[in-house]
């Protein structure tokens, strides 16, 4: 394949590799030890060299090198799996360039005019590829490599590669991890030894991170009974992160078919990439940690600080918007976070712009207040746009409370109600219990288990006061321990709906 140029410095390479072919200007190389008979120390050192290497285009077992006559400087231009591959290269170079080079008057000028012929066939054969890399050409040579060494069906696309140890018993082998559509791959080659391993996402019974005395932190991953290590990554948690992705979509592919053939990215594997596959997996934990719909996709994360006006401090965190829903998740450990619904919201505005601040309120008579935002100009006017898109009648009734205020007024009118959101300004079922209803109580004669749920009822609405009430309501160390100690009877249907997924549903087919 083509390879972007880059300069060679062959004082020290002659010694790995034997030359081919030559001409005026280009050089056909082929790597030491490879295509000899035995291959002898010296082809068992250059094996172990390529293993270790981590560019692959210096590992492949042939190259062209472009080269002037008067000058010392090599350029490489192309490598091969096989001498075929490379031949082909040989003799294209030999049909279309040699020609052409010797109208040239200047050296220079020769190699700037090669630079480009190459650039541009690079571009073409990239124009139809969906790898969307950070290095596509890096990117490239290693999926030469991984065909070379696997030789899998042609459908299945490399998706990205780590370099790691894999432990075979008791000693680390250090190779490479290619993680494809369909399989997880590994290769090995140190002082004659191989290691081949593949292993089919489908058949992989558990997949997860370990650590013990040898081994500080690795993956375990076990298929049909046998147990596989891998260790030594630069960054484990990314690499597992995409190893539990893949393995989903395998899962998904198997048993939940109409989720499989629904997603378009799911359904052709051409569409997976490494940047698509981390996009998936932020929006499964984002929609896993603030219980969202599975519709809901994480479009924007902005580091900012929120304003807790009952503890009065801002607290440092990320917002993080989807489709329908503002929240946010503190990460100084005060385990405070919010659910605003758009559906909810009336006004957004840059109160504060020296401090890079945007406000917001809603329905509830609520106003938060965030700070530190960068790009919140830009942020404001998404937000804007948003809320203008999924506003109904009812939006428009509680704006006109505040018309006329200018945004400071606004966000102080908003603070200064009380947390607790009215229960007048909402048509709601009653959810009061069946026990209280049919089965009053003197409040002087209480027994000791309704004299607990008055002391439980009694605590909710002290947080109540302090946090809000409603989906949108401030989310805290505080609630995450009431709801350990219990829930009262009085209040069960209407917290259960609002820390499940039921609120948003609901919420949701009511606009």
């Amino acid at each position: 394949m083509w390879l972007k140029p880059e300069e060679v410095l062959l004082k020290n390479a002659l010694k790995l590799w034997v030359l081919e072919r030559s001409n005026e200007y280009f050089v056909l190389q082929r790597r030491r030890g490879y295509g000899e008979e035995g291959g002898g120390l010296a082809g068992l050192l250059v094996g172990t060299l390529d293993a270790v290497l981590d560019s692959t285009s210096k590992v492949a077992p042939f190259r062209i090198l472009h080269q002037t006559p008067d000058s010392q400087v090599y350029w490489s231009i192309a490598c091969g799996a096989n001498r075929e591959e490379i031949t082909e290269h040989w003799d294209w170079l030999e049909r279309n360039v040699m020609k052409t080079l010797s109208v040239f008057d200047s050296n220079e000028d020769i190699t700037s005019f090669v630079q480009g012929k190459i650039r541009g066939l690079i571009a073409e054969e990239n124009k139809g590829s969906l790898n969307k890399e950070e290095d596509p050409e890096k990117f490239r040579e290693a999926h030469m490599k991984f065909e070379k060494c696997f030789g899998l069906a042609e459908p299945e696309k490399l998706v990205t590669y780590y370099s790691c140890s894999y432990w075979k018993g008791r000693m680390p082998c250090q190779g490479w991890l290619y993680l494809s559509t369909n399989f997880l791959s590994f290769y090995s080659f140190l002082l004659g030894a191989e290691i081949k391993l593949i292993i089919a996402w489908d058949e992989i019974s558990k997949l997860e991170r370990t650590s013990n005395v040898i081994l500080t932190e690795s993956i375990h991953v076990c298929s049909h009974g046998e147990d596989h290590y891998f260790s030594m990554f630069m960054h484990i948690s990314e690499t597992f992160l995409l190893m539990e992705q893949l393995a989903l979509y395998a899962v998904r592919r198997l048993f939940d078919k109409e989720t499989f053939e629904g997603d378009p990215v799911l359904h052709d594997p051409l569409q997976i990439t490494k940047r698509g596959l981390e996009s998936r997996a932020h929006s499964e934990q984002f929609k896993a940690f603030f219980r969202l719909p599975k519709e809901e996709t994480l479009q924007e994360v902005h580091e900012c600080f929120l304003w807790v006006p009952f503890s009065h401090y801002n607290t440092l965190g990320k917002m993080c918007i989807s489709e329908n829903y503002i929240c946010f998740a503190s990460q100084d450990g005060s385990l405070c976070s919010i659910i605003i619904p758009l559906r909810e919201v009336v006004a957004v505005e840059s109160s504060d712009p020296a401090n890079k601040a945007v406000s917001i309120s809603t329905k509830g008579m609520k106003a938060f207040r965030f700070s530190e935002v960068r790009d919140f100009e830009l942020l404001v006017m998404k937000l804007r746009s948003k809320c203008g898109a999924s506003s109904s009648p009812q939006h428009v009734a509680n704006v006109e409370v505040a018309a006329g205020s200018s945004p400071d007024s606004l966000l102080d009118y908003y603070q200064g109600q009380p947390m607790a959101s009215h229960k007048g300004n909402s048509k709601t079922v009653s959810t009061e219990a069946l026990m209280t209803v049919f089965h009053p109580q003197d409040m002087e004669n209480l027994d000791s288990k309704m004299l607990k749920e008055k002391m439980k009822e009694q605590s909710w609405n002290i947080l109540f006061i302090e946090c809000g009430r409603g989906v949108s309501m401030f989310r805290t160390r505080k609630t995450r321990d009431l709801l350990v100690k219990g829930i009262p009877e009085v209040l069960r249907g209407e917290l259960w709906l609002l820390f499940s997924v039921c609120t948003k549903h609901v919420g949701r087919r009511c606009e």
